[in-house]
Formats: C-alpha cells, structure tokens, sequence
C-alpha cells in the first residue's frame, strides 16, 4: 500500500516539475530580453506564452529576436547607417566635382554647358522647324 501512493505521489511530482520546467524553458527568452533591456520585452514574453499553446513552434524564433537586441549598439545597425551616410555624403561631393569639371571643360572649348539630369532637355532644331516625326511639315 505504502508503495502504491509513494508511485503516486512520485508520479504527481514529476508531472509538476515538468509542466513548471516547460514554463520556465519558454520563459527564457523573455528574461534575456529583460536583461538586455530590449525595447519588444512584453511582445515577447506574450510570444513566448502564445508559442506554449503552438507546440513551441515560436520559441526558437523569440530567442532569436530576444538576442539580436544589444543595449550598448542596439540593432547594430548604426555602424551601417553611418557608412551609407558617409558614401551618400562622398557621392554628392563627386557629383559636384564632375558638374564643376564638365562646365569647366565647356568653357574651355566654348561649347554650351552640357544638359544636367536635373534640367528638362532643351529643344532640338527639330522641333523648332515645326516638322513631325515623319519629316513631313506642318
């Protein structure tokens, strides 16, 4: 008899330990992302209890995005943001240079200032003699 309720009452622990074990496996990612002191922590944690009831099909998901979050560099992608920021800044000094270079080199040979992308296209004599584009006149 002794025996019977100590199986019992083994088998009562181990299904406690297990159910709380579950819980706490799921809760992990919650607390990596307290600690980090990621900005999503509660959209995790709710993750981390939404992915209980979807056989743990999110949790390798919420870890991932629990750990991606650095409270020194953030997302890490400042680093990437100020190298574009830089080459942006290098291509509109380049950009300068050549517009400067071209008109130069216009005024040199006495020819008129080449059309830039940001001005329309001037008429071509063409379309000033007022024919169409089957050359018949109008």
């Amino acid at each position: 008899m002794f025996l019977d309720y100590f199986a019992l009452g083994l088998l009562v622990f181990v299904a406690l330990v297990l159910f709380y074990g579950i819980i706490v496996i799921h809760d992990i990612p919650y607390e990596i992302s307290k600690e980090r002191d990621h900005p999503h922590q509660d959209a995790i944690h709710y993750a981390g209890w939404v992915s209980l009831f979807t056989l743990h099909a999110l949790w390798p998901f919420l870890w991932i995005w629990a750990t991606l979050w650095r409270k020194d560099r953030g997302w890490g992608f400042q680093k990437i943001q100020a190298e574009q920021n830089e080459l942006h800044h290098q291509i509109n000094t380049l950009s300068a240079q050549v517009e400067l270079l071209s008109h130069k080199i216009a005024t040199l040979e006495g020819t008129p200032k080449p059309v830039s992308s940001s001005e329309p296209p001037e008429h071509t004599q063409e379309n000033q003699t007022g024919s169409d584009q089957t050359g018949e006149e109008k």
